[in-house]
């Protein structure tokens, strides 16, 4: 399935969750949707969603403002849950890695997280963005799952779809800009266009060492119990 003018589109149900799968058309996730086409909000209307959470600052929003209004319906509301303070850009102007960038966004976002996790449980179909779909919407998307009991790997498996679905020329264009930002960044490819595995892996198993699991790290910053319960039931369906 695709979303017109909505870059990195996809459902996510269809994953094993121990004796269980994901539901479709519960848990979505995009880039922005400042390119919105009347196409695909007729696409996201017919799913639907309910809710928008975009996870981008208020800048980013500014820049490049949600075509939302094309959707239609009454009953769709944005949720504002912003993961960076500021811009993206602080993360090429440093040059950090992936681990370092997600490692910021657990430790300054989590009740972005919250939030955002709390509003799937309660308000699904719901879909989740940001710019490009990669990061922020990555490490949300994946906390979601993983405290929802979805199987390791494919959540990995997920997250990495992310860097075949980024179109080679959207990529190229991008990293010509950056790179006459940046001439001396390593990272820039990294941050700008890939989803590794490892990576995604690593977190994973850095938020069980350090937080005793997704679940864990999820009620640590906020998250109660019955939407930690709803949030499993709705986007899980038991087998059998």
């Amino acid at each position: 399935m695709s979303v017109s003018g909505a870059l990195n589109f996809r459902d996510v149900g269809g994953l094993r969750a121990g004796d269980g799968v994901t539901r479709h058309g519960v848990l979505l996730r995009s880039g922005h949707l400042a390119r919105l086409d009347a196409d695909g909000a007729a696409v996201l209307r017919g799913l639907g969603v309910r809710r928008i959470v975009d996870l981008r600052s208020g800048e980013e929003v500014a820049s490049e403002p949600s075509r939302v209004d094309l959707i239609g319906s009454s009953e769709l509301e944005t949720v504002r849950a912003p993961l960076f303070a500021g811009s993206t850009a602080s993360f090429f102007d440093a040059d950090v890695t992936l681990e370092s960038m997600y490692r910021t966004i657990l430790a300054e976002g989590s009740q972005a997280i919250v939030a955002a996790v709390q509003t799937i449980a309660r308000h699904a179909p719901v879909l989740v963005h940001c710019t490009v779909g990669k990061d922020r919407t990555g490490v949300t998307v994946a906390l979601a799952l993983a405290a929802a009991g979805v199987d390791e790997d494919e959540i990995v498996a997920d997250y990495a779809r992310t860097e075949a679905s980024l179109p080679e020329r959207r990529n190229a264009r991008v990293l010509a800009y950056l790179r006459s930002a940046h001439p001396e960044a390593r990272n820039l490819e990294a941050l700008a266009t890939r989803s590794p595995a490892p990576v995604m892996r690593e977190l994973l198993a850095e938020i069980d060492r350090e937080h005793g699991g997704a679940a864990a790290f999820l009620r640590t910053h906020g998250l109660d119990a019955d939407d930690l319960q709803r949030l499993r039931e709705v986007l899980v369906a038991r087998e059998g």
